[in-house]
C-alpha cells in the first residue's frame, strides 16, 4: 500500500509558461538597457578635470612630533618628520581649529610649497588626517564577516557592490559631466546596477527575476516622481556647498540634473531589499499552501509588506538625518520658523530625497507582490528528489 505524504515545504518552481512571459517582459528592457548605456556613453568627448594642486607643489605624508605656537605668530605650527623614521624634520602651518585634534604620533598628510609662494615661516601647510588605514581595517572586517557569516552569497553580493561601483565611475559620473540627460543617465545606471546585483547575490531564478521586474518598476517610478519633484518644489541644486566648483569646472552640467540623478541612486539599496523580501515571501507562503489561491497569497504577502514599509520608511529618513547630522543641528539653533528652514535649499533636497525615495519603495513592494504571486500560481510546484515517492512501499512481511 501507498501512504499520501504531504510535503508543506516543497521547493517552488514557476511554470514554463511563467518563465516565458517572465523572459518576454524582462528582455526587451534589458536591451533597453544596454542601447540607452550605449547612447549615453561619454565617449571621446573632453571631461572637465579638477586640478588639486598648483605647480611646484606636491602632497608627502607626515608624523606629528609635537605642535607649537609662538607668541608673536598667532597661527600654531605642527612639529613634524616627513618620510617616516629618520625623515625630514620640518615644522607644518595648521589651522587653529586643528590644533586639539592632533596629537604626537598622528599620521597627516601635508603640502609643501615652492619658495616664490611663501615668505617667511615652514614651507609646509596642513591638508588632512590619514584615514587610509583605518579605513581600510573596515572594509577587511565587513568583507570578513559577510563572507562568515553569508558564505557564497555575501562574497556574490561584494563582487556586485563592485562592480556597481565600477558602473558608477565609468558610465554614471562621466556622462553626467559631459551633459547627458541625467533621467535617462539615472533610469539606465539603476537599471544596469539592479541587473547586476540582483543576479550576482541570488541567482538566475524565476524568483530573482520577479524581483528584478519590481525594482525596474519602482525605479522608474521613483525616476518619475524625482524628475517632477525636482521641477515643482525648483530644487536647482544651488543650496549644496560644492555648487559654484560644479558650475565653474562642469558648465554643460545641470544642478538639477545631478539632484534628480542622485534621488533615483539614492533609493536603490532599499528598494532592492524591499522587492527580493516580498518575492521570498511569496514563494514561501506558496510553498506552504500550494492550493491556495493567488489573492490568498497576495494577501497574505502584503501583511509582511505592510510591516516592511512601516520599518523601512523611518530607516530611510534616519540615514538621511544621520548622514545630514551636522546641517540638522543648524536648523536646531536657527531662530527662522521650522517651516522656513525646511523649506531652503540644501534642506529642502534631503527632505525631498527621502520623500520620493519612500514614494517609490512604498510602490515597488505592492507592484513586486503582485508579480511575484502571478508567477508563483497554485500548484506550481516540483518535488525534491529525496521527498519523490513514485513506487508504492513494499509491504512487510506477516502484515
Amino acid at each position: 500500500m501507498s501512504h499520501p505524504h504531504s510535503h508543506p515545504h516543497t521547493p517552488v518552481r514557476a511554470s514554463r509558461r511563467a518563465r516565458a512571459v517572465l523572459a518576454v517582459v524582462l528582455v526587451p528592457v534589458l536591451l533597453a538597457t544596454a542601447v540607452g548605456a550605449w547612447l549615453l556613453r561619454p565617449g571621446d568627448e573632453p571631461r572637465p578635470e579638477l586640478t588639486t594642486t598648483a605647480p611646484g607643489t606636491a602632497y608627502a605624508t607626515a608624523t606629528v612630533t609635537g605642535v607649537s605656537q609662538g607668541p608673536e605668530d598667532p597661527q600654531p605650527v605642527l612639529d613634524v618628520v616627513i618620510g617616516g623614521d629618520g625623515g625630514e624634520e620640518v615644522q607644518v602651518h595648521v589651522p587653529p581649529e586643528q590644533v586639539d585634534a592632533l596629537r604626537a604620533g598622528d599620521e597627516i598628510r601635508v603640502l609643501s610649497l615652492p619658495p616664490d609662494m611663501i615668505g617667511t615661516g615652514p614651507g609646509y601647510v596642513f591638508v588632512d588626517h590619514v584615514r587610509t588605514p583605518s579605513l581600510l581595517a573596515l572594509a577587511v572586517v565587513m568583507t570578513v564577516l559577510v563572507v562568515a557569516v553569508a558564505r557564497l552569497r555575501g562574497l556574490a553580493s561584494l563582487v556586485g557592490l563592485g562592480l556597481s561601483l565600477a558602473v558608477l565611475g565609468t558610465f554614471t559620473l562621466p556622462a553626467l559631466l559631459v551633459g547627458r540627460p541625467a533621467l535617462a543617465v539615472a533610469v539606465v545606471s539603476a537599471s544596469g546596477i539592479m541587473v547586476v546585483v540582483l543576479y550576482l547575490a541570488h541567482g538566475f531564478s524565476a524568483r530573482t527575476t520577479t524581483a528584478l521586474l519590481g525594482t525596474l518598476v519602482g525605479v522608474a517610478l521613483t525616476a518619475g516622481i524625482a524628475a517632477w519633484a525636482t521641477g515643482a518644489a525648483r530644487l536647482d541644486g544651488l543650496g549644496g556647498e560644492h555648487a559654484l566648483d560644479l558650475i565653474q569646472l562642469a558648465p554643460s552640467m545641470p544642478l538639477s540634473g545631478v539632484v534628480l540623478c542622485g534621488f533615483v541612486l539614492a533609493g536603490l539599496g532599499v528598494l532592492n531589499d524591499v522587492t527580493i523580501t516580498q518575492a521570498s515571501a511569496v514563494w514561501e507562503l506558496r510553498a506552504s499552501a500550494p492550493d491556495a489561491s493567488r489573492l490568498t497569497v497576495f494577501s497574505r504577502a502584503m501583511r509582511i509588506g505592510r510591516d516592511h514599509i512601516a520599518s523601512t520608511v523611518y530607516t530611510i529618513a534616519f540615514a538621511y538625518v544621520g548622514a545630514a547630522l551636522p546641517l540638522v543641528l543648524l536648523v536646531a539653533m536657527s531662530d527662522r520658523a521650522l517651516v522656513d528652514v525646511v523649506g531652503s535649499g540644501e534642506i529642502a533636497e534631503e527632505v525631498a530625497r527621502s520623500l520620493v525615495g519612500s514614494i517609490g519603495l512604498v510602490l515597488a513592494i505592492p507592484v513586486t507582490t503582485a508579480i511575484a504571486a502571478l508567477v508563483a500560481g497554485p500548484r506550481a510546484l516540483v518535488a525534491a528528489p529525496a521527498d519523490r515517492h513514485d513506487t508504492p512501499e513494499p509491504i512487510p512481511a506477516g502484515v
